[in-house]
């Protein structure tokens, strides 16, 4: 098995598949109302819609440095207020979710794993370590989500 092929199915699996951690993404999140993801259950923490579209900027982030654009963090890291917090805005949220996933999968899909050694200008990164980086970055909020899920 080629390595993004590998990357792939670790995606896929952390996304709404059965990792190793033992629970996915789309599963935390599907359950959940609009009410409970806009919730702040702790003091001084992010919602769960918070860390939601946080997830999803950041996906798009690193997806687009490995497609060759040079990408500037924004001062507020992808983390912002939620304005509406209406059950269709937080099904347009996990519908740009899912769509994000999909872009991912076709990228990984269609990756020379030569390439995989590339590096980013900005941070001399390779694309590698981006891949690695964002699922490793998933996994933390994703115990964000489980946890503060429990908590709502």
């Amino acid at each position: 098995m080629t390595e993004s092929k590998r990357l792939v199915t670790l995606f896929q699996n952390l996304y709404n598949g059965n990792p190793w951690i033992d629970v996915n993404i789309i599963s935390s999140l599907q359950k959940l109302t609009a009410a409970q993801v806009s919730k702040r259950i702790l003091p001084n923490c992010n919602s769960i819609w918070e860390i939601t579209n946080h997830l999803i900027c950041w996906k798009e982030n690193v997806l687009q440095r490995l497609q060759g654009e040079i990408i500037k963090t924004p001062y507020h890291n992808y983390v912002q207020e939620i304005k509406s917090n209406s059950d269709e805005e937080w099904k347009n949220t996990l519908i740009q979710l899912e769509i994000t996933q999909k872009k991912w999968i076709e990228f990984l899909k269609n990756i020379k794993d030569e390439d995989l050694e590339k590096t980013y200008p900005i941070n001399n990164m390779t694309y590698y370590e981006h891949i690695q980086g964002i699922i490793q970055h998933d996994c933390y909020h994703l115990g964000q989500i489980v946890l503060l899920s429990k908590l709502s």
